[in-house]
């Protein structure tokens, strides 16, 4: 698939234009999972922009984005596919009503088969391959991890009545991770793999000018170093580039210029995803400088 991309400077500008700015290793893992056709999972604090990097990705490709959002107990009928029951029973009915009889291989047929989203990348039948999200496979079981060896090893997958379908151009698969736990070996054997840092001050800043044009740029400097300070703490969840986002827009909202201390605790819930974290950074705002008075435009 190295038609997609020329390099991973082709990439990181073409991503640009929709307003998803990676840097040079970001870019470079993923001109080599298209060139080499491997999945890539993408590792990370949340809030990095791990899940924007696969829809920014399909948006620039115009192609389909076919998200598998992971959880505990998710089953392979959720991921692969699954038979229509209900039509079946219905086809079974029907047939009985005329005094006729139907074949178990009449039943299963692709008429009666539910794409879920693998199965669903595999059939894929657009001009270019689809971007397949796997979101947050840390969430997932151990058992639902080795239901992707077959997928992400072939790109196939086999179902017992029909056979083994493969795709005819394999998906761009980004699988995302919290590291809420360790996955497997084999998992990770099959993956290309890269760690998206939090962004530099310097990045931050053009992430949230891109995102939030409203923002002056005494608000997007004051932001970023507040949030930078604020990850200095000792929290639970230190607030990522989302939480940023979200703080620099309520500000913009609120016509916010340059945020002092009643500013902040008013839009707080932005950044601080906790009784403890909020507690923590209200307790350092005395020592972060920020003054009781708003200025506003």
């Amino acid at each position: 698939m190295s038609e997609l991309f020329t390099d991973a400077d082709d990439i990181r500008q073409r991503l640009d234009t929709v307003g998803h700015l990676v840097d040079e290793g970001t870019a470079t893992a993923l001109f080599l999972a298209t060139v080499l056709d491997r999945p890539l999972l993408v590792e990370g604090e949340p809030g990095v922009g791990k899940t924007s990097l696969a829809k920014a990705l399909a948006q620039v490709l115009d192609t389909a984005l076919i998200r598998l959002q992971c959880y505990e107990g998710l089953t392979a009928s959720e991921a692969l596919y699954e038979w229509n029951h209900q039509r079946q029973l219905l086809a079974i009915r029907l047939t009985e009503a005329h005094d006729e009889q139907l074949a178990d291989a009449d039943l299963f047929t692709e008429e009666y088969l539910h794409d879920r989203p693998l199965l669903r990348a595999v059939r894929h039948a657009g001009p270019r391959p689809p971007v397949l999200l796997i979101d947050e496979i840390d969430r997932a079981d151990d058992e639902f991890e080795a239901l992707l060896f077959e997928f992400l090893g072939e790109w196939a997958i086999t179902i017992p009545e029909l056979g083994t379908f493969a795709a005819v151009r394999p998906p761009l698969v980004i699988l995302t991770s919290n590291r809420s736990r360790e996955l497997h070996d084999a998992l990770r054997r099959r993956c290309l793999y890269h760690w998206i840092d939090f962004p530099s001050p310097e990045r931050a800043a053009q992430i949230l000018r891109r995102s939030i044009p409203a923002a002056n740029e005494p608000l997007i400097a004051s932001a970023t170093e507040f949030i930078g300070r604020v990850r200095r703490l000792d929290l639970d969840k230190a607030p990522g580039m989302a939480e940023a986002i979200d703080w620099v827009a309520a500000l913009a909202a609120l016509r916010v210029s340059l945020p002092a201390r009643a500013d902040i605790l008013g839009t707080l819930s932005a950044v601080a995803k906790s009784p403890d974290d909020r507690t923590a950074v209200i307790g350092a705002l005395d020592e972060l400088g920020y003054p009781e008075r708003a200025t506003r435009p």
